[in-house]
C-alpha cells in the first residue's frame, strides 16, 4: 500500500511540473509564470506589472483567474508577440517606483510598466514616458483629476490610469440619520449618536504614522481651496492663505478628538482595516474610509446590519465648499523608444485592463462611461462613487511629496496628542518639507 501511495505521489508530481512547464491555466504554453505569448513569437516586449493586477495575485484568487483569462485571450489575439513579464510583489510597489524612475533615467526601463499615479508626473518631467497613441475621444473621457495628471501641455497622454478610487463618509444611518454637509455638523452627529448608543465611537479617521493619514485628511485642506505645491514642485502650504486651510483642518480634527466625537486612539489608526473590524463589531458610527470597503463591509456584516450603512461625500467646512477628495490609483506607461512596443503597450492596456481589469478587480474606472457598461458597476452605490470622483483630488507628484506626507504624518499625530498646537505643527512641517525641498534641488 506504501509502495502504491508513492507512486501515486511520484505521478502527481510529474503531472505538475509539466503544467508548469506547459504554462499556467492548460492555456497550451501561451502564458507562464513570466511570460504572455509564445516562446517563439517574433516580437519581445517586456512588461513590469505589480502582482496583483497578475495571474500569479496569492490574496484574491479570482483576480488571479480573471486576469489569466485575459493575458490568455491578449496571447491568443497578438500571436506575433511575447510579453517577458517582471511582476513585483504589493509589499516592494512603493520602493519599486523610485527604482523605476531611476532606470529611465539610465535608459534601462522596461518597455511597457505599471506606475503608480501619483509620481506620473515625475515620469513626464523627466522625459521618460512615451505619449500613447490614444483618441481625443479617450481623453476627453476622462475624469478631470485623471486628465490634470496623464495629459500634459503638449495635450498628449502619457500614461493610461485605468484604475482608480476614492474616499467617502460611511455612517450608519440609525445613529446619523443625515448625512453631515459640515465639520460642525459631523462633530454634532458624532457626539449625538454616542449619546444614542454608549459603546460606538462616533467617528473614526486615519491619524497614525502612514500615508493613509496625509492622504484622507487632505481632502478637508483642498476643499477649502489649498495647495501644497506650487507649479515648480515647491512647498506652499505653510504661506498665506494655505497656511490658514491648513491650520483650519488641523483644528478641525483636533475638535473632534477634544470633543469626544472621536477617540483619542485615532492617533494609532494605520489601516482601513480598523473600520471594518469596528463596523462588524458595532462599535463605529461614521468612518472616512474608501469605495473599496463596501465590499468587504456587504459581505461581513449580517443583512441587517449592513442595511443601516450610507455612504455620501465628505463634508467641509463651510457649506457651500467643495466636496474634495482624495484619488489615488495605478497607471501603465511606455518607456521605451520603439514606436510599434508604444503601440503594443497600449493595445495590452486598453485590451487587459481599461474596462475589463476594473470588472476583474472591482477597482473604479477612470471613464465615468464604463461605470454604465460594466455589469461590475450597476450597485446604485456606484452612482455615489461615480459622483465623488467629480469632485476627486490627486496628490501632487512632485519629489518632495513624500516628505511633505511624512512631515504632515507627524503634524497631525502632535496634534492629536496636544504636543504641539495647529500653528506650530503646521509651521514645523512646513519648514521641515521646505528644507527637504531645498536639498532635492541640489
Amino acid at each position: 500500500m506504501n509502495a502504491w501511495i508513492r507512486l501515486c505521489v511520484r505521478l502527481a508530481l510529474v503531472l505538475v511540473v509539466a503544467g508548469i512547464a506547459m504554462g499556467c491555466g492548460g492555456s497550451g504554453g501561451l502564458l507562464t509564470l513570466d511570460r504572455i505569448g509564445k516562446e517563439d513569437a517574433p516580437k519581445t516586449m517586456t512588461v513590469q506589472l505589480n502582482n496583483s493586477y497578475t495571474h500569479q495575485n496569492a490574496t484574491t484568487q479570482s483576480w488571479a483567474d480573471g486576469f489569466e483569462k485575459l493575458f490568455t485571450k491578449f496571447a491568443k489575439e497578438h500571436p506575433d508577440w511575447k510579453l517577458e513579464l517582471k511582476i513585483i510583489p504589493d509589499a516592494q510597489t512603493t520602493q519599486e517606483q523610485a527604482r523605476l524612475l531611476e532606470q529611465a533615467r539610465v535608459g534601462r526601463a522596461p518597455d511597457c510598466a505599471n506606475v503608480d499615479s501619483f509620481v506620473v508626473a515625475q515620469f513626464i518631467e523627466q522625459g521618460a514616458l512615451k505619449p500613447l497613441p490614444v483618441s481625443q475621444e479617450e481623453i476627453d473621457g476622462l475624469f478631470p483629476f485623471v486628465k490634470d495628471v496623464v495629459v500634459d501641455d503638449d495635450g498628449k497622454m502619457y500614461a493610461y490610469w485605468w484604475a482608480t478610487d476614492v474616499r467617502m463618509l460611511y455612517r450608519r444611518t440609525d445613529l446619523v440619520p443625515e448625512a453631515p454637509r459640515t465639520w460642525d455638523e459631523l462633530i454634532q452627529s458624532a457626539k449625538a449618536a454616542k449619546q444614542k448608543d454608549s459603546k460606538v465611537d462616533g467617528y473614526l479617521f486615519n491619524g497614525g504614522r502612514w500615508e493613509g493619514t496625509t492622504f484622507d485628511n487632505l481632502a478637508h485642506f483642498w476643499s477649502q481651496g489649498g495647495e501644497l505645491v506650487d507649479d515648480q514642485g515647491k512647498p506652499i502650504f505653510g504661506e498665506g492663505k494655505n497656511r490658514t486651510y491648513m491650520i483650519n483642518m488641523m483644528n478641525f480634527l483636533k475638535e473632534a478628538v477634544d470633543s469626544g466625537a472621536s477617540p483619542k486612539q485615532v492617533v494609532t489608526i494605520t489601516d482601513y482595516a480598523e473600520f471594518e473590524a469596528a463596523a462588524q463589531a458595532q462599535t463605529v458610527a461614521m468612518f472616512q474610509g474608501g469605495d473599496f470597503q463596501y465590499p468587504p463591509l456587504k459581505e461581513s456584516l449580517p443583512p441587517e446590519q449592513f442595511k443601516k450603512y450610507e455612504i455620501s461625500l465628505l463634508p467641509t467646512m463651510n457649506p457651500n465648499d467643495p466636496q474634495t477628495t482624495g484619488t489615488g490609483g495605478w497607471t501603465m506607461g511606455a518607456f521605451s523608444d520603439d514606436p510599434e512596443k508604444v503601440k503594443m503597450c497600449a493595445e495590452f492596456t486598453k485590451d487587459v485592463y481599461v474596462g475589463a481589469g476594473n470588472q476583474v478587480t472591482g477597482q473604479l474606472p477612470t471613464n465615468p462611461e464604463l461605470f454604465d457598461s460594466l455589469d461590475k458597476f450597476q450597485d446604485p452605490i456606484y452612482d455615489q462613487f461615480k459622483e465623488a470622483l467629480t469632485y476627486g483630488e490627486a496628490r501632487p507628484g512632485v519629489p518632495v511629496y513624500p516628505e511633505i506626507s511624512t512631515q504632515l504624518q507627524i503634524a497631525i499625530g502632535t496634534v492629536l496628542t496636544g504636543e504641539a498646537t495647529p500653528e506650530e505643527a503646521v509651521d514645523t512641517a512646513y519648514k521641515a518639507s521646505l528644507s527637504a525641498y531645498n536639498e532635492l534641488k541640489k
